[in-house]
Parts: structure tokens; C-alpha cells; sequence
């Protein structure tokens, strides 16, 4: 659970499909199409909204409050301006190296990285945030980290871009379509900026395995206030 939820004694579970031999025949049996998930007995939902989560498992939000949308902005620039810095020293010949315990590439992790924002900026156009948007792959076009990086930081721009004609000015308590469900605007953008950063706090992970000094690392600067699963590989 993330940090701004206080735990109690709940009996419930999480099912891990990629550690978990058993976890799809789990995931199956409750009638689930995705993960992640949290289940309690034969009921579960989707583990993608905090609210939601918060309330299925009878937790109390203790109300640290999600972080103005400027400022959400502001660390989504901070955190995709790392990512590129990243993946330009990531090695090529490292592009389809797996990560751990999960089938997903590097270069599958890095693309998405950058799409968490565009279907976002699909959200605010008023759009439904599919499942399918999210996980849209890098075309053929884009051969080396490089590559990436670059199309990331059209990314970047266009949220800026966005923010700077439009964002400032609108309702962000109005409610949008997402695949798990009715969140607001405001909600959407939180997830946007935490889930991106937790992707970025792998990508250093990698480096780190590689040897490679990240060039600057993220910190409390880009990070405090977003709630950030506490183990790197959850999310």
C-alpha cells in the first residue's frame, strides 16, 4: 500500500502474476483481466487508484493530499528530463535485456515510460485511458536508447506545452474515464507523476547493475510527496 494510506489489521492479499507460479490461475479464478490487483476472499479491485484501494481494504486516508497540479507538472518535467538523461547512457546492445522477475524489456520499460504521459495528455483531451493507450509499444523506428530519448522528450515538450495553454485552466476535480474506473482529473495527474517516477527509480536500478553513474540523480526534490510504492520493482 502506499504510504499516505494508514494500515490496519485487514486480511487480504496481493497477487504478484510474474513471481507468483500460481498467480494467473489466481488472477483467472477471481475473474480479473489485469493486474495489479488486490483481492480479499472471492473480491478484488483494481490496485491502480489509491482511493479506491483505500476504500476496499477499509483503510483510513489520512489525508496527506494529493499535490497541486502545477507542482505535479513540475515534478513530471523534473522526472522525464532524468529518464532521457538515463536512457542516453544506457548501452544499446542492453535493449532487450529483461527485467527482473517480469517480461518486459528495457526497451519496452523506457517507451513506456514516456506513454504514462501521452495517454494522460489523451485523458485531458477528453479521451477514455485504455489499457491498450498504456501499453502501446515503441514502432520500429526507434533503434537505440537514443531514439528514445529524443521521442520522450517531444513528450515533455507537449505536456509543457500543454500545461502552458490549457492545463493551468482546467477543473481537475472533473471526473475522466479511465479502465479502472471513474478517477478525477486531479487523481489522473497524481498517477501520472508517481507512476512515471517509479519507472525512473528502476531505470537507476539498472544503471546501477550495469555500473554506470546515473547522470543526477532524483531525489526528494523530484519524489517527496508522491506515493511511491516502497520496493522499486512494485509497479
Amino acid at each position: 500500500m502506499k504510504e499516505h494510506l494508514s494500515a490496519r489489521a485487514v486480511d487480504f492479499k496481493s497477487i504478484n502474476v510474474a513471481a507468483d507460479p500460481d498467480g494467473l490461475a489466481q488472477l483467472q479464478a477471481l475473474g480479473a483481466r489485469t493486474v495489479p490487483i488486490v483481492a480479499k476472499g472471492a473480491e478484488f479491485v483494481m490496485g491502480l487508484s489509491l482511493r479506491d484501494v483505500g476504500a476496499f481494504l477499509g483503510l483510513d486516508d489520512e489525508g496527506a493530499g494529493i499535490l497541486p497540479p502545477g507542482e505535479l507538472i513540475q515534478r513530471l518535467d523534473w522526472i522525464l528530463s532524468a529518464a532521457q538523461r538515463y536512457l542516453r547512457q544506457l548501452p544499446d546492445d542492453q535493449m532487450l535485456e529483461q527485467l527482473p522477475g517480469r517480461p518486459r524489456s528495457y526497451r519496452e520499460l523506457t517507451y513506456h515510460l514516456f506513454q504514462i504521459s501521452r495517454a494522460f495528455l489523451g485523458v485531458a483531451a477528453g479521451e477514455t485511458l485504455t489499457y491498450e493507450k498504456l501499453g502501446e509499444v515503441a514502432g520500429d523506428e526507434l533503434v537505440t536508447f537514443a531514439d528514445i530519448a529524443d521521442d520522450g522528450e517531444v513528450t515533455r515538450q507537449n505536456l509543457l506545452a500543454w500545461w502552458a495553454e490549457k492545463g493551468a485552466d482546467m477543473d481537475f476535480e472533473a471526473t475522466v474515464s479511465t479502465y479502472y474506473g471513474p478517477q478525477s482529473l486531479h487523481e489522473t495527474l497524481e498517477r501520472t507523476a508517481w507512476h512515471t517516477g517509479q519507472h525512473v527509480r528502476q531505470m537507476l536500478m539498472i544503471l546501477d547493475g550495469l555500473k554506470i553513474t546515473p547522470d543526477g540523480p532524483i531525489g526528494d526534490r523530484e519524489l517527496a510527496g508522491l506515493p511511491l510504492p516502497k520496493e522499486v520493482w512494485d509497479g
